[in-house]
């Protein structure tokens, strides 16, 4: 009872430290990498594969079994002098035996080869699945960066909205606005509570999401450490598709998967080959045996156990000469797995190369979607800073003020997104290239 209560205790301190604790993109990608459950289950796939190679690594060695046998007959049987009786008997048998395999026709060190080639695209496989949830984590940080700017963006405006009906209401006590004006500006006002709602929402769907990545059990305390504002923007030139393809067809793990796989097939092949060739094993053993028929007089159990002690070295060759074309049948399954994982190898690196041309244009369309948008925002900022100018003298009515108002709080919110966009897609960029996911 002491210990599970000491248990419970820990991981109580465990889930409040998590709780309390703000997590920068690396805390969270190596958390999601060391907990996710797919990761989890391609490492066992990966064990898995040790195991292959551990098994053809010692199929090398001599094999060693022994047996016992214990026998009893009834009825009529053929006698020592050559006439049949009634007799019981029953025999005992020891045996202790083994094998060695000379020659295989090369199956056992081309099996080892394709092992050990089955647990590099194995390993190959978990990195893969660590680069989709470091992608999918990478995501999800950027769509709660994204959540948060807006709502700072909604506060804003909320702000901007108090101050305004603050100064209609007085300007209304003054006689110098009207009440439609300050009604007009309370349900401005009540807008923008609501957009800053839905926007604290979303935030919240945000972070639910990145804790569900991170295998976390519940999003409550959970937050992030925001960037440094000049890290959120990327500077430089992305290299053209072709170059980055160039790099992330050397070190993306699904590529390679495939090339492991493909050499695989060769040694397939060859050890369909191999079933061609004759095999030669060495075979030694020992053993001994008792026997009794009743009526009859024999030796003890351990003197004919001594008596009847042999021993046995042997040498086993088979040659193949006809298997109802088994082995020429299997050669041609082997010879078309080996086109089929061409194609898969090839179409693996046609994808590679979609997703790197989309990314690229994905990003080079942030980049231009950012620039124009953070020209709108200035643009929006001075239109607006001349509106309220000229609504505090009294030459622009409040429809006009808000109508500027909500053409700001759009520009800015625009700018945020077009950020956020070119900010992930220039990471992917990067990451296709073998680069951590960083910003």
């Amino acid at each position: 009872m002491k210990r599970k209560i000491i248990i419970a205790i820990v991981a109580a301190i465990t889930l409040q430290v998590h709780a309390q604790q703000t997590w920068t993109l690396r805390q969270c990608v190596d958390y999601a990498v060391d907990h996710n459950l797919q990761i989890k289950q391609s490492n066992i796939t990966r064990q898995q594969r040790e195991i292959d190679v551990n098994t053809a690594r010692y199929s090398r060695l001599p094999d060693l079994s022994a047996s016992a046998s214990e026998n009893f007959s009834f009825g009529r049987g053929l006698t020592a002098e050559n006439t049949y009786t009634n007799t019981n008997t029953n025999s005992t048998s020891f045996s202790l035996g083994t094998s060695v395999p000379l020659f295989t026709g090369y199956r056992i060190p081309r099996t080892l080869e394709l092992n050990q080639l089955n647990l590099q695209a194995a390993n190959e496989d978990l990195e893969k699945a660590k680069n989709d949830i470091r992608m999918q984590v990478a995501q999800a940080f950027v769509q709660i960066l994204y959540s948060n700017e807006l709502c700072l963006v909604a506060n804003r405006q909320i702000e901007i909205d108090s101050l305004q009906l603050f100064r209609l209401s007085e300007m209304m006590r003054n006689g110098k606005a009207s009440g439609s004006e300050v009604a007009q500006q309370e349900a401005a006002l009540a807008q923008s509570h609501l957009t800053a709602t839905q926007a604290q929402n979303d935030r919240q769907l945000a972070v639910l999401a990145l804790t569900q990545l991170l295998e976390l059990p519940s999003p409550e305390g959970f937050d992030i450490v925001v960037p440094a504002a000049d890290s959120l923007i990327p500077t430089g030139t992305a290299p053209s598709p072709d170059a980055i393809y160039n790099e992330a067809v050397m070190v993306k793990p699904e590529v390679r998967a495939e090339q492991f796989r493909l050499e695989g097939t060769e040694k397939s092949i060859d050890i369909a080959r191999s079933a061609k060739l004759p095999s030669l094993s060495f075979q030694a053993g020992l053993g001994s045996n008792y026997y009794k028929t009743s009526g009859y007089h024999s030796d003890g159990f351990f003197k004919q156990l001594k008596n009847n002690f042999s021993q046995y070295l042997g040498l086993n060759l088979s040659v193949p000469i006809f298997n109802r074309y088994e082995t020429r049948n299997n050669i041609r399954n082997a010879e078309l797995n080996r086109q089929t994982q061409m194609l898969m190898l090839e179409n693996t690196k046609k994808t590679l190369y979609k997703e790197i041309q989309q990314a690229y244009y994905n990003a080079i369309t942030a980049q231009a979607k950012y620039e124009s948008s953070d020209k709108a925002r200035l643009s929006q900022e001075e239109a607006f800073r001349l509106m309220q100018a000229k609504y505090e003298y009294g030459k622009a009515n409040i429809t006009e003020f808000n109508e500027t108002k909500n053409n700001l709080m759009k520009a800015e919110s625009d700018l945020v997104r077009a950020k956020y966009e070119y900010l992930y897609q220039n990471a992917l960029l990067d990451f296709y290239r073998g680069r951590p996911l960083e910003f």
